[in-house]
């Protein structure tokens, strides 16, 4: 169970359709999580009304998960990439997810915390 959870604060994004497009956001997803190397297995998006509010979404992954949920009237998104390393250590991968998604939203602002999980001390 031991894994990598990163938590992501993004303020001041550049505007645009991956802010309120439910389907924008989900195809940027999966090519984050496909690039990065880590395997899709179901997804979840929802756009919120009225048209042009925020949108929430999940991709499942066989490693664990990627949620994104944005804010456009406060130019904000909140990401979290959770992978688990019980095959494999999947950490660079998680980052890379975070990397790809942070350069398309392009924060003026990036608040990001990691925790490791799983550690018994």
């Amino acid at each position: 169970m031991q894994g990598l959870h990163l938590c992501a604060d993004l303020i001041g994004c550049s505007q645009g359709p991956w802010l309120t497009d439910g389907a924008v956001l989900r195809d940027l997803c999966r090519r984050c999580v496909s690039e990065a190397g880590l395997q899709a297995v179901s997804e979840c998006f929802h756009a919120f009304e009225p048209a042009g509010s925020g949108v929430t979404g999940v991709v499942l992954l066989a490693e664990s998960h990627l949620a994104v949920h944005t804010w456009p009237e406060q130019q904000a998104v909140t990401v979290d990439v959770y992978v688990c390393n019980f095959s494999a250590d999947n950490r660079a991968k998680a980052h890379a997810v975070l990397e790809q998604l942070q350069a398309v939203f392009a924060p003026q602002v990036a608040r990001v915390q990691a925790v490791e999980r799983g550690t018994i001390a």
